[in-house]
């Protein structure tokens, strides 16, 4: 069987996608995007998507900001935006603007996700919005001497209340705005009502829509998965990131260390990125997780289908000698498997022969669309240290076309007469194979 491709068509996605849309259905999804979005042109592709995870029976919560929004009505009305530390310094005149640009974001969300015309992608759609006064808020106060006013936090969430409607069928939005147990209504902030949320339904996912590159390193470069404590230390240190960036990290970061599992960050502005980053196995964005979404383990009897998955097609192509389901049965405590997401994508075999105390590195395969995360070398290292564990004082490899990759990995060519005896009875002479070896006694290559 050969291992399924990259998605490279709509059938190949669509059926790459099918674990996804069986594992999302009925889970309750967070999603938080700014009020950045809702100016953009290319807004209704967006609500179009959430429509579309609506249907395949996602349990959705939106999450609005309206900044902009907020800012555009104070210059309207010639105000100036005052801000502490961050935070929106909200007196009366500000918190009509801000009730005016928040009922007016919600009109245009609720009114988007209602269209149903037979022309539009939403066809029959018929999906039921849920808003109303979910979160219960408390006043910032005054802080380094500074009054909030009417800014506010998150006291409560009224999940109870959420879930009903979500039981019911409906896509609940919550505005950033709450209101106190006196009536008062208060300015919040999205992040935070996102995340608070999020906690309060024990939510599957908390997904933040980002404005900029999203989650990127100096080099401009993705970062795929965080630990909140990463996720913590590059809101310090990330001075190369957007404002906005920092603020998601920030709620990741706290939603998780509060119990929601998995917070998914992704760049809004790149189309159908929240698509890509819940229905494809590589996704397209930043996770933020506790969890391990990817490890490196010893092999299991039911990694077994994975493993002969991934070797058919280097053992098609004469790379790898062909090994039975009953062969890898037999020396399934030698494999080390690579798992991402549940799918197994990378292994290597270990053989200890005695007494000549040095060990064979075997079957190294990586699935073709992960071997530029230098997996591969992780592998090498991998097998390098249990190799040391076990007491070996050597490596050795036999491979017909990888020989110089093994090189810049520390290994060097030898003859066939350097094989363990044992080795050497089952060396085929028809492959010509190459034989390389390493000295374990130099340490981690890189210490070498």
């Amino acid at each position: 069987m050969k291992a399924p491709a990259a998605p490279t068509s709509f059938v190949d996605f669509f059926r790459l996608s099918a674990p996804y849309i069986h594992a999302h259905r009925g889970r309750t999804f967070v999603v938080m995007f700014g009020g950045e979005a809702v100016i953009d042109e290319a807004f209704p592709l967006l609500v179009q998507d959430v429509a579309l995870m609506h249907s395949l029976g996602v349990r959705l919560v939106l999450v609005h900001g309206s900044k902009p929004q907020i800012d555009l009505r104070m210059r309207e009305r010639g105000l100036r935006p005052r801000f502490h530390q961050g935070v929106r310094v909200t007196d009366p005149a500000t918190m009509r603007c801000v009730e005016d640009a928040v009922g007016n974001t919600r009109i245009r969300i609720e009114g988007l996700l209602s269209m149903g015309l037979p022309t539009s992608p939403m066809a029959h759609a018929r999906i039921r919005v849920a808003s109303g006064n979910f979160v219960v808020a408390r006043p910032v106060g005054v802080r380094d001497g500074v009054d909030f006013q009417r800014t506010g936090g998150v006291r409560r969430i009224d999940a109870e209340a959420i879930k009903l409607r979500l039981d019911a069928g409906a896509i609940v939005l919550i505005s950033p705005l709450g209101y106190s147990p006196a009536g008062e209504a208060y300015n919040l902030s999205s992040h935070e009502v996102a995340s608070a949320a999020a906690v309060a339904l024990g939510a599957d996912k908390l997904l933040q829509l980002v404005e900029g590159k999203g989650v990127v390193d100096r080099r401009g470069r993705t970062i795929a998965q965080l630990t909140p404590t990463e996720a913590d230390e590059l809101t310090q240190a990330g001075k190369h990131l957007h404002d906005d960036t920092v603020k998601h990290l920030a709620a990741a970061s706290r939603a998780c260390r509060e119990g929601v599992r998995r917070c998914h960050l992704v760049a809004r502005r790149v189309d159908g990125s929240m698509l890509q980053e819940l229905f494809t196995r590589e996704g397209k964005g930043t996770l933020v997780t506790a969890e391990r979404y990817e490890d490196m383990r010893p092999a299991r009897l039911d990694d077994i289908p994975g493993l002969l998955q991934l070797l058919a097609p280097l053992e098609e192509a004469g790379i790898l000698v062909r090994r039975s389901r009953e062969t890898l049965e037999q020396e399934i405590e030698r494999f080390t498997v690579v798992e991402r997401d549940g799918m197994v994508i990378g292994c290597a075999g270990l053989e200890a022969f005695s007494p000549e105390n040095v060990g064979e590195l075997y079957c190294l395969a990586v699935l073709s669309r992960y071997r530029e995360a230098g997996r591969g070398e992780a592998l090498v290292e991998y097998i390098a240290e249990r190799a040391r564990a076990m007491g070996l004082s050597g490596l050795f490899v036999l491979t017909t076309q990888t020989s110089d990759w093994f090189r810049e990995r520390g290994f060097e060519p030898a003859s066939v007469r350097a094989l363990p005896e044992a080795r050497k009875l089952r060396y085929d002479r028809s492959r010509r194979s190459k034989v390389l070896v390493r000295d374990l006694a130099r340490g981690p290559l890189e210490d070498a």
